[in-house]
């Protein structure tokens, strides 16, 4: 199950959000070359990943930041880029865009902040830039609890695209990584979920007192929960492929 478009046109244009996708995209592509020489990419992120054990020797402290635009290969950044994409241009459109691009990386740092908690001897190298985006649906979870998301949910070779709320998607999300972070070691079989789950609480957090501005409660109240203007309507029009009709 996973997001693949929300219902919250934005009012403006998310310039910061569309930078930081195509600078996650161009530092990719800068070491993609190495990604079949394990040596050399594992130089790279030997030099730019966030290594929890180096962070308690209070080496390498830039790798907080650095390894928020390293990705480990083609489907990790799509799917980063993807959330970023769906949930980073609402949250800009409310902060706006100076701010926002201090939330983000203030996430990303608290991200890898708790992270480096969970496990401060860890040797494993840490990329990726979902902690950082974690704090983005957090911040938007607080604003748009309602706003409707259209997910796809594969189970099998059963197929199909609904609408949720964001309340429902975003908050089972939170409790997948929870669940996985006590469930797992630090790695989780690759996947940092206690960064994860720490970035979105500091994103919630930290949209607090944007919420508490707005009006709080009576925001809420006055929207019932969903995006202070009109929702995006889409209409599921009936293919041009023809059909092939099977003779006997």
């Amino acid at each position: 199950m996973f997001p693949i478009r929300d219902h919250n046109p934005s009012s403006r244009t998310p310039y910061v959000t569309y930078a930081l996708i195509a600078i996650n995209i161009a530092v990719f592509l800068s070491y993609y070359p190495f990604a079949t020489n394990q040596a050399a990419l594992a130089s790279v992120f030997a030099n730019w990943a966030m290594v929890p054990q180096e962070i308690s020797s209070g080496q390498d402290l830039y790798t907080l930041v650095t390894s928020l635009f390293l990705h480990a290969g083609w489907m990790h950044l799509a799917g980063n880029m993807l959330f970023l994409w769906i949930f980073g241009d609402n949250l800009e459109d409310m902060l706006g865009h100076a701010a926002f691009a201090l939330f983000y990386l203030a996430s990303g740092l608290g991200a890898d902040l708790a992270h480096w908690a969970a496990d401060p001897g860890s040797a494993v190298p840490t990329v990726g830039a979902s902690g950082a985006i974690a704090g983005v649906m957090g911040g938007y979870l607080l604003l748009f609890p309602k706003a409707r998301i259209d997910i796809l949910l594969i189970l099998i070779i059963f197929f199909k695209v609904f609408s949720v709320p964001a309340w429902l998607m975003l908050g089972l999300w939170f409790a997948f990584q929870v669940v996985n972070g006590y469930g797992t070691d630090i790695t989780g079989g690759g996947v940092a979920y206690w960064a994860h789950a720490g970035g979105f609480v500091l994103g919630f957090l930290l949209v607090i007192p944007v919420w508490l501005r707005l009006g709080g409660i009576g925001f809420w109240s006055r929207n019932h929960g969903q995006p202070p203007h009109p929702e995006a309507k889409y209409v599921l029009t009936k293919t041009r492929i023809p059909k092939v009709v099977k003779r006997n």
